[in-house]
């Protein structure tokens, strides 16, 4: 077994029906540009039923019909939030859990400690979040998995990983293994991925390899060390 194997994202996720919510970060292989990527995928019609959009940088789900939402709480949030020279990926409202942490002088994990998974038993999904740290040209990163610790829900198990980037290395942690009842939780270290230099072979790789009736939506950022230029990718099933 290879434990610095780095895997090709696509190759990871296809055939794989559900993984549920994912976050990328890492060096695209050329050593310039830090790489941030968010998507999400749904099995009822209510997780179904949004799309992400943009707002000053940020991003946010937001339904694509706001007549058929049937419980907003665990579904609508911002998922993407820059606190100066902090990048915040979630996939739940602990975006401005770590946004209000971090701004009140709180590490990232610290800004965690007083959350946990999420209410939906039976599946329990984890809380997974990455923060990426911009300065003089370089970045670092930090990823977080909060996951229950029995199959009831009895207390939280907190994860904080922590990288120096490398080139042509990312990270991608998901919040499930795959699909069933309940849904299994992902487990271990992030996986090691395989970040190209351009962002649309990236982007593509990623959403093609995503299962066709349970995607919804990919935002992918590539930020330029030396100069901070950004490009971004951003796809919606629903249009």
């Amino acid at each position: 077994m290879d434990i610095y194997k780095i895997n090709d994202i696509g190759g990871l996720i296809r055939g794989n029906s559900y993984v549920g919510r994912g976050i990328v970060a890492g060096m695209s292989a050329d050593g310039k540009k830090s790489c941030s990527a968010y998507f999400i995928m749904g099995r009822s019609a209510n997780s179904r039923n949004r799309v992400f959009t943009e707002k000053n940088g940020e991003i946010f789900t937001e339904p694509y019909d706001a007549s058929k939402v049937e419980d907003p709480s665990l579904i609508i949030y911002a998922a993407v939030r820059k606190l100066g020279n902090v990048l915040i990926v979630t996939n739940g409202d602990q975006t401005d859990t770590i946004y209000d942490g971090i701004k009140s002088g709180k590490t990232f994990s610290q800004s965690l400690e007083k959350r946990c998974f999420e209410p939906d038993a039976p599946n329990l999904t984890p809380r997974i979040s990455a923060a990426l740290t911009f300065g003089d040209g370089v970045f670092s990163y930090e990823m977080s998995i909060l996951k229950s610790a029995d199959a009831a829900g009895s207390a939280c198990s907190r994860y904080t990983f922590s990288y120096s980037p490398l080139p042509g290395l990312g990270h991608f942690i998901h919040t499930y293994v795959c699909d069933g009842s309940p849904i299994p939780t992902f487990q271990g270290e992030p996986e090691r991925v395989m970040i190209p230099d351009d962002i649309d072979e990236f982007t593509n790789t990623l959403w093609d390899a995503l299962d066709a009736d349970n995607k919804i939506s990919l935002w992918v950022r590539y930020t330029e060390l030396e100069t901070g230029k950004t490009e971004e990718r951003l796809i919606n099933k629903n249009k």
